[in-house]
């Protein structure tokens, strides 16, 4: 087990919202916070050995949280362009792991990021979140595979080497990203809805 304590964790806030049509929908509401909040407010509860959070430049305002803003001035990139900025953070910072997870993932919970530090096996680990049919973020890797994650390139990101993950399944919903204003029409309904 790799221990929250000795991980960075590292939040992707830099996409363009390209599908969501809108400027940033990080900073949308949804039940009466900015989408982001919901991930941030979720992962207060772990205690990492640091966090930040990577951008485009949009203002964020999360230092009050712990946060330390990194900015990609490329985010045309692709997703691979803000790991390597993450990753360069980890190992700045010393880091046995990194957790990797999106601000458009609002539903995510500390008992599930838990569960992927309880998963992860040695210096080489990656542990990825699965629904059952795919591995997705939020995902760890271990310092041991900081190197092939700096060399990454275009917008998949590291779906390659999620394909060989641990996986840690959860419920669909709780792995939900918000990409489209019907995504975010569909969360706002779920989460009004009365419990029951």
């Amino acid at each position: 087990m790799i221990a929250a304590e000795r991980t960075l964790l590292v939040l992707l806030a830099a996409g363009r919202s390209t599908r969501f049509g809108a400027p940033d929908k990080l900073l949308a509401p949804l039940c009466g916070k900015p989408l982001h909040r919901h991930a941030v407010d979720a992962l207060a509860e772990i205690d990492f050995l640091g966090r930040v959070v990577v951008t485009s430049g949009a203002a964020m305002a999360l230092d009050a949280d712990g946060y330390d803003s990194l900015v990609n001035s490329a985010p045309e990139r692709g997703l691979s362009s803000s790991l390597a900025l993450g990753v360069g953070a980890a190992r700045r910072l010393g880091a046995a792991a990194m957790l990797v997870a999106l601000g458009d993932m609002p539903f995510v919970t500390p008992v599930h990021v838990r569960a992927l530090f309880a998963a992860a096996d040695g210096p080489g680990a990656v542990v990825a979140s699965s629904d059952g049919a795919r591995a997705m973020p939020p995902a760890l890797f271990a310092a041991g595979r900081f190197a092939e994650l700096a060399h990454l390139s275009g917008d998949q990101g590291a779906r390659a080497m999620l394909g060989a993950a641990t996986l840690v399944i959860a419920p669909a919903h709780v792995l939900a990203d918000i990409d489209t204003v019907e995504d975010l029409a569909r969360a706002q309904a779920g989460l009004a809805a009365p419990a029951g």
